[in-house]
């Protein structure tokens, strides 16, 4: 089963999300905190991480830089979400992808799916991959 991190603080978008991704067969894990990012990643080893740029004790940004400079995950796959279009700065912050908010649960099923290299069979390209 495919495991995605969900790193926000926003309680009802982590409600919204893990349901969503749960009944699409996803395996749904969340932090809150993003002081306990790094520790998180290498307990439960998702298969992508879910990062809202603006979390209230962090910025998301940072975290995927340490993360992409930390070896044992430097390879995580990484969306970033934001209500800002910040596509660019998260890219150069290491992010694989990008979300603008709100985004509908099409999107976000297709931005999984591009990342994790199972396309399946929707052809809907809204959010895009980063280059």
């Amino acid at each position: 089963m495919t495991k995605v991190m969900i790193v926000d603080d926003d309680r009802t978008m982590v409600s919204l999300l893990k349901i969503l991704l749960e009944m699409d067969g996803y395996e749904v894990v969340n932090v809150t905190q993003g002081g306990n990012f790094l520790p998180k990643v290498r307990e439960e080893k998702p298969d992508i991480v879910l990062l809202d740029v603006f979390l209230t004790n962090m910025d998301g940004k940072e975290l995927v830089a340490e993360l992409r400079n930390t070896q044992d995950v430097s390879d995580m796959k990484v969306v970033m979400t934001s209500g800002m279009d910040l596509a660019d700065q998260c890219a150069t912050a290491g992010a694989d992808a990008f979300l603008l908010k709100p985004y509908t649960p099409e999107q976000l099923m297709s931005i999984l799916k591009e990342n994790l290299g199972n396309t399946g069979g929707n052809s809907i390209q809204s959010g895009g991959v980063l280059e």
